[in-house]
C-alpha cells in the first residue's frame, strides 16, 4: 500500500471516529440535559411584539457592564434592534468607538474599576442592569480573575442597587458553585450569592454552558472546545454549549417577562429556548 493510500486510510478512519465519538457524546449529555423551568415554556406562545411594546412604553433606562466582550457586544446590538429601553448607558473602561448611526444615541461612561466609589453617579438612575463583565485566570492570573469578576461585579451591583435600579440581569456559568473546588466556579458562585443578598427586586442570573463564539482574542484551549461542542450541538441541543447570540437574546427576552419569584437562575436549557423563541416573532 502506497504512502497516500494509508494516509488517507488513516484519515477516514480517524474522521469516523471523531464523528462517532461526537454523537456519542451528544447523546450522553441530552440524558443529562436541564429542565425547563415552566414560565421559560410559555415563552413559546407569548406575542414577544406586544411585550416589547408594553416594556417600551415603560420608557425605562438601562446600562450595560462588559459591552466591548463578546457577550455584552451581541447584547447591545439585540437591545438596540428591539428597542426596548429608551436610555442605554455603557459603563466600562474605556471609550468605546462605533460607526453605525444606530449606535450614536449611547451614553459611555468611563471608570476606574479600582475606584468605583469615586464613580457611583455612573451607575444611578437606572432601571434595569446587565452584566456580562468578565476576565480569565489565563490572561489575569487567579487574583486579577478574583478582582474582575467578583470584586468589580460586586461593587457595581451595590452602586447600581443604591442608585435605584430595581433590576439586574447577571451572566454567571454553567456549574458556577460557590462551595466549589474550583476557582471559576467557586468565584462565579459567590458572586451570584453576595448579589442575591442586595436584595433586587428582580435578579436573573444566567449560566450558560461552553460558549460558540468565534472570540476576538484567541485562546486555544477554548478554540478547541468550542469547535468540539459546536460539532455536538449540530447533532443533538445539548446543556454543555450554546451559541452566544441565544444568551444575549434571552437576557433581554427574559427581561420583558415578570416571574412569580424574585430570584431566578437560567441554566442552559431555559436560556436556549428563550433565545431561539426571540426569533420566531
Amino acid at each position: 500500500m502506497s504512502y497516500l493510500k494509508l494516509l488517507g486510510a488513516t484519515l477516514g478512519k480517524l474522521t469516523t471516529f471523531l464523528a462517532l465519538s461526537v454523537v456519542f457524546v451528544a447523546a450522553f449529555l441530552k440524558y443529562f440535559d436541564d429542565p425547563e423551568p415552566v414560565h421559560i415554556t410559555r415563552m413559546a406562545t407569548a406575542d414577544i411584539k406586544n411585550l416589547e411594546e408594553d416594556f417600551r412604553q415603560q420608557n425605562k433606562s438601562c446600562f450595560i457592564l462588559g459591552a466591548s466582550g463578546e457577550t455584552g457586544m451581541v447584547l447591545l446590538q439585540d437591545l438596540l434592534k428591539r428597542n426596548i429601553f429608551s436610555k442605554i448607558t455603557l459603563i466600562g473602561r474605556r471609550q468605546l468607538s462605533f460607526e453605525d448611526k444606530a449606535y450614536e444615541n449611547l451614553v459611555q461612561e468611563v471608570v476606574d474599576f479600582e475606584k468605583l466609589d469615586d464613580y457611583a453617579a455612573a451607575f444611578q438612575g437606572h432601571d434595569v442592569g446587565y452584566c456580562c463583565l468578565g476576565t480569565t485566570r489565563a490572561k489575569a492570573g487567579a487574583a486579577g480573575f478574583i478582582r474582575v469578576d467578583h470584586d468589580y461585579v460586586v461593587k457595581s451591583a451595590e452602586l447600581a442597587k443604591a442608585g435605584g435600579c430595581a433590576q439586574f440581569h447577571l451572566q454567571s456559568s454553567r456549574g458556577a458553585d460557590k462551595n466549589s473546588s474550583f476557582l471559576y466556579l467557586k468565584v462565579k458562585g459567590e458572586v451570584e450569592a453576595d448579589i442575591q443578598a442586595l436584595d433586587f427586586d428582580r435578579y436573573a442570573i444566567y449560566r450558560p454552558g461552553v460558549l460558540l463564539v468565534d472570540r476576538q482574542e484567541v485562546r486555544p484551549s477554548e478554540w478547541l472546545a468550542r469547535k468540539f461542542f459546536g460539532a455536538v450541538s449540530a447533532v443533538s441541543s445539548s446543556s454543555m454549549c450554546i451559541p452566544i447570540q441565544a444568551v444575549a437574546k434571552a437576557m433581554v427576552s427574559n427581561t420583558l417577562l415578570r416571574p412569580e419569584q424574585k430570584v431566578e437562575v437560567l441554566e442552559n436549557k431555559a436560556i436556549s429556548t428563550l433565545g431561539s423563541e426571540s426569533d420566531k416573532k
